[in-house]
Protein backbone atom coordinates (compact mmCIF):
# COMPACT_ATOMS: atom_id res chain seq x y z
CA UNK A 1 0.00 0.00 0.00
CA UNK A 2 1.62 3.23 -1.18
CA UNK A 3 1.30 6.71 0.30
CA UNK A 4 0.81 8.03 -3.25
CA UNK A 5 -2.43 6.04 -3.44
CA UNK A 6 -4.01 8.59 -1.09
CA UNK A 7 -3.09 11.68 -3.09
CA UNK A 8 -5.60 14.00 -4.74
CA UNK A 9 -5.51 17.39 -6.44
CA UNK A 10 -6.53 20.34 -4.26
CA UNK A 11 -6.39 23.96 -5.46
CA UNK A 12 -4.87 26.18 -2.77
CA UNK A 13 -7.84 28.53 -2.86
CA UNK A 14 -10.04 25.78 -1.38
CA UNK A 15 -8.00 25.65 1.84
CA UNK A 16 -10.16 27.55 4.36
CA UNK A 17 -8.05 30.27 5.95
CA UNK A 18 -10.68 31.61 8.35
CA UNK A 19 -13.71 30.14 10.10
CA UNK A 20 -17.21 30.96 8.89
CA UNK A 21 -19.03 33.74 10.73
CA UNK A 22 -21.35 31.16 12.29
CA UNK A 23 -20.02 27.76 13.33
CA UNK A 24 -22.99 25.70 12.17
CA UNK A 25 -23.41 27.11 8.64
CA UNK A 26 -20.89 24.96 6.77
CA UNK A 27 -21.66 22.61 3.93
CA UNK A 28 -21.74 18.89 4.61
CA UNK A 29 -21.38 15.95 2.26
CA UNK A 30 -23.13 12.73 3.26
CA UNK A 31 -21.42 9.51 2.12
CA UNK A 32 -22.74 5.95 2.36
CA UNK A 33 -19.72 3.83 3.24
CA UNK A 34 -21.21 0.67 1.75
CA UNK A 35 -22.35 1.77 -1.70
CA UNK A 36 -20.17 4.90 -2.28
CA UNK A 37 -23.22 7.10 -2.89
CA UNK A 38 -22.91 10.69 -1.73
CA UNK A 39 -24.98 13.83 -1.70
CA UNK A 40 -24.49 17.50 -0.93
CA UNK A 41 -26.11 18.83 2.21
CA UNK A 42 -25.49 21.36 4.98
CA UNK A 43 -24.36 20.82 8.56
CA UNK A 44 -27.59 22.34 9.84
CA UNK A 45 -29.26 19.12 8.63
CA UNK A 46 -26.82 16.83 10.46
CA UNK A 47 -29.45 16.27 13.16
CA UNK A 48 -31.70 14.64 10.55
CA UNK A 49 -29.18 11.82 10.16
CA UNK A 50 -29.31 11.01 13.89
CA UNK A 51 -31.80 8.64 15.53
CA UNK A 52 -33.11 8.59 19.12
CA UNK A 53 -30.92 6.29 21.19
CA UNK A 54 -27.80 6.89 19.11
CA UNK A 55 -24.75 8.16 21.00
CA UNK A 56 -22.71 11.04 19.63
CA UNK A 57 -19.14 10.99 20.97
CA UNK A 58 -17.01 14.15 21.07
CA UNK A 59 -13.43 14.90 22.10
CA UNK A 60 -13.42 17.52 24.87
CA UNK A 61 -9.70 18.31 24.70
CA UNK A 62 -8.74 21.98 24.82
CA UNK A 63 -5.94 23.53 22.79
CA UNK A 64 -3.10 24.89 24.88
CA UNK A 65 -1.83 28.33 23.76
CA UNK A 66 1.41 26.46 23.32
CA UNK A 67 3.27 28.36 20.60
CA UNK A 68 5.94 30.48 22.28
CA UNK A 69 8.45 32.88 20.72
CA UNK A 70 11.54 33.52 22.81
CA UNK A 71 15.14 34.68 22.75
CA UNK A 72 18.13 32.41 23.21
CA UNK A 73 19.80 33.65 26.39
CA UNK A 74 23.38 33.33 25.14
CA UNK A 75 23.08 34.93 21.69
CA UNK A 76 19.73 36.71 21.40
CA UNK A 77 18.65 34.46 18.51
CA UNK A 78 14.89 34.02 18.09
CA UNK A 79 13.57 30.52 18.89
CA UNK A 80 10.03 29.17 18.55
CA UNK A 81 8.71 26.38 20.76
CA UNK A 82 5.55 24.35 20.33
CA UNK A 83 4.70 22.58 23.57
CA UNK A 84 3.51 19.08 22.70
CA UNK A 85 3.42 16.83 25.75
CA UNK A 86 3.69 17.35 29.49
CA UNK A 87 6.31 15.03 30.99
CA UNK A 88 5.76 15.95 34.64
CA UNK A 89 7.59 18.19 37.12
CA UNK A 90 7.26 21.22 34.78
CA UNK A 91 9.03 19.37 31.97
CA UNK A 92 7.63 19.34 28.42
CA UNK A 93 8.41 17.74 25.11
CA UNK A 94 8.49 20.53 22.53
CA UNK A 95 8.94 20.98 18.81
CA UNK A 96 11.72 23.51 18.38
CA UNK A 97 12.50 25.81 15.44
CA UNK A 98 15.22 26.32 14.36
CA UNK A 99 16.25 23.21 16.27
CA UNK A 100 19.95 23.51 15.41
CA UNK A 101 20.21 26.57 17.68
CA UNK A 102 19.12 24.64 20.75
CA UNK A 103 21.49 22.26 22.51
CA UNK A 104 21.28 20.64 25.92
CA UNK A 105 21.74 23.41 28.48
CA UNK A 106 20.37 26.17 26.23
CA UNK A 107 18.14 28.68 28.05
CA UNK A 108 15.33 30.45 26.19
CA UNK A 109 13.82 33.58 27.67
CA UNK A 110 10.17 34.40 26.94
CA UNK A 111 9.56 37.10 29.56
CA UNK A 112 10.44 37.93 33.13
CA UNK A 113 7.81 35.33 34.08
CA UNK A 114 8.90 32.39 31.93
CA UNK A 115 12.15 30.73 30.83
CA UNK A 116 12.90 27.26 29.46
CA UNK A 117 16.02 25.12 29.95
CA UNK A 118 16.75 22.44 27.34
CA UNK A 119 17.36 19.14 29.15
CA UNK A 120 17.35 16.66 26.27
CA UNK A 121 17.92 16.75 22.50
CA UNK A 122 15.76 14.44 20.38
CA UNK A 123 15.23 13.80 16.67
CA UNK A 124 13.14 15.74 14.14
CA UNK A 125 13.33 19.01 16.06
CA UNK A 126 12.12 17.56 19.35
CA UNK A 127 13.60 18.84 22.60
CA UNK A 128 12.73 18.40 26.28
CA UNK A 129 12.56 21.58 28.35
CA UNK A 130 12.31 22.36 32.04
CA UNK A 131 10.05 25.39 32.45
CA UNK A 132 11.12 28.01 34.99
CA UNK A 133 8.33 30.42 35.89
CA UNK A 134 6.71 32.47 38.63
CA UNK A 135 2.94 32.27 39.02
CA UNK A 136 0.39 29.93 37.42
CA UNK A 137 1.62 28.35 34.19
CA UNK A 138 -1.72 28.33 32.35
CA UNK A 139 -2.22 32.02 33.11
CA UNK A 140 1.28 32.78 31.82
CA UNK A 141 0.63 30.79 28.63
CA UNK A 142 -2.67 32.61 28.10
CA UNK A 143 -0.69 35.85 28.28
CA UNK A 144 2.39 34.88 26.25
CA UNK A 145 1.39 31.94 24.09
CA UNK A 146 -0.43 31.72 20.79
CA UNK A 147 -2.80 29.04 19.54
CA UNK A 148 -0.66 26.83 17.26
CA UNK A 149 -2.59 26.94 13.99
CA UNK A 150 -1.69 24.34 11.34
CA UNK A 151 0.96 25.45 8.83
CA UNK A 152 -1.53 25.59 5.94
CA UNK A 153 -3.39 28.44 7.70
CA UNK A 154 -1.46 31.58 6.93
CA UNK A 155 -3.92 34.23 8.11
CA UNK A 156 -3.97 35.42 11.72
CA UNK A 157 -7.00 34.35 13.74
CA UNK A 158 -8.96 37.31 15.10
CA UNK A 159 -10.62 35.31 17.87
CA UNK A 160 -8.50 32.45 19.23
CA UNK A 161 -11.64 30.82 20.68
CA UNK A 162 -12.70 29.94 17.12
CA UNK A 163 -9.95 27.32 17.16
CA UNK A 164 -11.57 25.75 20.23
CA UNK A 165 -14.75 23.67 20.31
CA UNK A 166 -17.59 25.12 22.40
CA UNK A 167 -17.27 22.10 24.73
CA UNK A 168 -13.46 22.20 25.10
CA UNK A 169 -12.60 21.37 28.70
CA UNK A 170 -9.41 19.40 29.32
CA UNK A 171 -6.31 21.42 28.42
CA UNK A 172 -3.52 19.56 26.66
CA UNK A 173 -3.74 19.61 22.86
CA UNK A 174 -1.39 21.09 20.29
CA UNK A 175 -4.25 21.21 17.76
CA UNK A 176 -8.05 21.30 17.84
CA UNK A 177 -10.30 18.31 17.08
CA UNK A 178 -11.66 20.27 14.13
CA UNK A 179 -14.76 18.22 13.27
CA UNK A 180 -16.19 19.56 16.52
CA UNK A 181 -15.76 23.19 15.49
CA UNK A 182 -19.10 23.05 13.63
CA UNK A 183 -21.17 22.61 16.78
CA UNK A 184 -22.77 25.38 18.83
CA UNK A 185 -24.17 24.91 22.33
CA UNK A 186 -27.70 25.45 21.00
CA UNK A 187 -27.22 22.80 18.31
CA UNK A 188 -26.00 20.27 20.86
CA UNK A 189 -29.11 20.98 22.94
CA UNK A 190 -31.31 20.31 19.89
CA UNK A 191 -29.53 17.00 19.38
CA UNK A 192 -30.14 16.06 23.03
CA UNK A 193 -33.80 17.05 22.71
CA UNK A 194 -34.16 14.54 19.87
CA UNK A 195 -33.20 11.74 22.27
CA UNK A 196 -29.61 11.36 21.09
CA UNK A 197 -27.04 10.71 23.82
CA UNK A 198 -23.96 12.94 23.94
CA UNK A 199 -20.75 11.57 25.44
CA UNK A 200 -17.27 13.02 25.86
CA UNK A 201 -13.88 11.35 25.71
CA UNK A 202 -10.46 13.02 25.72
CA UNK A 203 -7.55 12.65 23.34
CA UNK A 204 -4.83 15.29 23.51
CA UNK A 205 -3.76 15.94 19.92
CA UNK A 206 0.01 15.94 19.58
CA UNK A 207 2.83 15.82 17.06
CA UNK A 208 1.10 13.27 14.84
CA UNK A 209 -1.19 16.01 13.57
CA UNK A 210 1.78 17.93 12.17
CA UNK A 211 3.84 15.03 10.86
CA UNK A 212 3.41 14.19 7.16
CA UNK A 213 3.67 10.63 5.92
CA UNK A 214 7.10 10.61 4.31
CA UNK A 215 7.58 6.87 3.80
CA UNK A 216 6.61 5.29 0.50
CA UNK A 217 5.05 2.25 2.16
CA UNK A 218 2.07 3.27 4.34
CA UNK A 219 2.64 0.39 6.74
CA UNK A 220 6.09 1.74 7.65
CA UNK A 221 4.74 5.02 9.05
CA UNK A 222 4.91 5.35 12.83
CA UNK A 223 2.42 7.47 14.77
CA UNK A 224 3.36 9.68 17.71
CA UNK A 225 1.96 8.79 21.13
CA UNK A 226 -1.07 10.75 22.35
CA UNK A 227 -2.81 10.65 25.74
CA UNK A 228 -6.45 9.52 25.92
CA UNK A 229 -9.03 8.72 28.56
CA UNK A 230 -12.61 7.43 28.89
CA UNK A 231 -14.71 7.42 32.06
CA UNK A 232 -16.69 4.45 33.36
CA UNK A 233 -19.93 6.39 32.78
CA UNK A 234 -19.14 6.86 29.10
CA UNK A 235 -18.07 3.25 28.71
CA UNK A 236 -21.36 2.08 30.21
CA UNK A 237 -23.36 4.41 27.93
CA UNK A 238 -21.56 3.11 24.84
CA UNK A 239 -22.08 -0.51 25.85
CA UNK A 240 -25.78 0.13 26.42
CA UNK A 241 -26.01 1.89 23.05
CA UNK A 242 -24.68 -1.22 21.36
CA UNK A 243 -26.88 -3.49 23.50
CA UNK A 244 -29.94 -1.53 22.37
CA UNK A 245 -29.01 -1.87 18.69
CA UNK A 246 -28.24 1.84 18.27
CA UNK A 247 -25.25 3.56 16.67
CA UNK A 248 -22.06 5.02 18.09
CA UNK A 249 -21.25 8.12 16.02
CA UNK A 250 -17.78 9.61 16.35
CA UNK A 251 -17.16 13.31 15.85
CA UNK A 252 -13.71 13.49 14.31
CA UNK A 253 -10.75 11.23 13.71
CA UNK A 254 -9.33 11.85 17.20
CA UNK A 255 -12.53 10.51 18.76
CA UNK A 256 -12.44 7.59 16.33
CA UNK A 257 -8.86 6.71 17.26
CA UNK A 258 -9.74 6.81 20.96
CA UNK A 259 -12.80 4.59 20.57
CA UNK A 260 -10.90 2.12 18.40
CA UNK A 261 -8.04 2.03 20.92
CA UNK A 262 -10.38 1.13 23.77
CA UNK A 263 -12.95 -1.12 22.06
CA UNK A 264 -12.50 -4.85 22.49
CA UNK A 265 -12.76 -7.24 19.56
CA UNK A 266 -16.42 -7.65 20.52
CA UNK A 267 -16.96 -3.87 20.42
CA UNK A 268 -17.25 -3.41 24.18
CA UNK A 269 -15.79 -0.53 26.17
CA UNK A 270 -14.33 -0.02 29.63
CA UNK A 271 -12.95 2.93 31.55
CA UNK A 272 -9.39 3.41 30.39
CA UNK A 273 -6.60 5.93 29.99
CA UNK A 274 -3.11 5.82 28.57
CA UNK A 275 -1.10 6.52 25.45
CA UNK A 276 -2.13 5.43 21.97
CA UNK A 277 -0.17 5.14 18.74
CA UNK A 278 -2.99 3.51 16.80
CA UNK A 279 -2.62 3.96 13.03
CA UNK A 280 -5.75 3.15 11.03
CA UNK A 281 -5.47 2.51 7.29
CA UNK A 282 -7.34 0.31 4.77
CA UNK A 283 -7.61 -3.27 5.94
CA UNK A 284 -8.37 -2.25 9.52
CA UNK A 285 -11.50 -3.80 11.06
CA UNK A 286 -13.51 -1.20 12.96
CA UNK A 287 -14.86 -2.24 16.36
CA UNK A 288 -15.86 0.99 18.07
CA UNK A 289 -17.82 3.22 15.68
CA UNK A 290 -20.77 2.96 13.31
CA UNK A 291 -20.66 6.41 11.69
CA UNK A 292 -18.27 9.36 11.55
CA UNK A 293 -18.50 13.12 11.15
CA UNK A 294 -15.20 14.50 9.89
CA UNK A 295 -13.67 17.38 7.99
CA UNK A 296 -11.87 17.10 4.62
CA UNK A 297 -8.25 16.07 5.12
CA UNK A 298 -4.84 16.67 3.59
CA UNK A 299 -3.67 14.55 0.66
CA UNK A 300 -1.49 11.58 1.67
CA UNK A 301 -2.23 12.16 5.38
CA UNK A 302 -2.92 9.57 8.06
CA UNK A 303 -6.40 11.08 8.40
CA UNK A 304 -7.47 10.45 4.81
CA UNK A 305 -6.08 6.94 5.27
CA UNK A 306 -8.31 6.49 8.32
CA UNK A 307 -11.50 7.52 6.54
CA UNK A 308 -10.48 5.41 3.54
CA UNK A 309 -10.29 2.46 5.90
CA UNK A 310 -13.81 3.25 7.11
CA UNK A 311 -15.51 4.08 3.79
CA UNK A 312 -13.23 2.57 1.15
CA UNK A 313 -10.48 4.41 -0.73
CA UNK A 314 -12.34 4.61 -4.05
CA UNK A 315 -15.51 5.97 -2.46
CA UNK A 316 -13.58 8.54 -0.45
CA UNK A 317 -11.45 9.77 -3.35
CA UNK A 318 -14.50 9.98 -5.65
CA UNK A 319 -16.30 12.02 -3.01
CA UNK A 320 -13.24 14.24 -2.55
CA UNK A 321 -13.10 14.90 -6.30
CA UNK A 322 -16.73 15.98 -6.16
CA UNK A 323 -15.95 18.21 -3.17
CA UNK A 324 -13.15 19.89 -5.12
CA UNK A 325 -15.34 20.34 -8.20
CA UNK A 326 -18.12 21.76 -5.99
CA UNK A 327 -15.69 24.10 -4.22
CA UNK A 328 -16.11 22.78 -0.72
CA UNK A 329 -13.86 24.41 1.89
CA UNK A 330 -11.07 22.11 3.09
CA UNK A 331 -9.16 21.32 6.29
CA UNK A 332 -9.49 22.76 9.81
CA UNK A 333 -11.87 25.67 9.16
CA UNK A 334 -13.55 23.94 6.22
CA UNK A 335 -16.72 21.99 5.52
CA UNK A 336 -17.48 18.49 6.76
CA UNK A 337 -18.46 15.00 5.67
CA UNK A 338 -20.80 12.55 7.40
CA UNK A 339 -19.93 8.92 6.69
CA UNK A 340 -22.72 6.51 7.51
CA UNK A 341 -23.85 3.00 6.73
CA UNK A 342 -27.48 4.04 6.31
CA UNK A 343 -29.30 5.25 3.22
CA UNK A 344 -28.74 8.93 2.51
Amino acid sequence: MKTEDFDYFLPKELIAQTPLKKRDTSKMMALNRFNDKYKDDVFANFINYLNPGDTLVLNDTKVLPARLIGIKYETGAVVELLMLKELGADSWECLCRPAKRVKEGTIINFSDKLKALCTKVGNDGLRNFKLIYSGILLEILDELGEVPLPPYITQKLDDKNRYQTVYAKNVGSAAAPTAGLHFTKDYLEKIKAKGVNIAFITLHVGLGTFRPVVVEDVTKHEMHEEYYEMSSEVAELLNNTRKNGKRIIAVGTTTTRTLETIASDEGKFKAQSGLTKIFIYPGYKFKGIDALLTNFHLPKSTLIMLISAFAGKKGVLDAYKHAVDSKYRFFSFGDCMFITGEDI
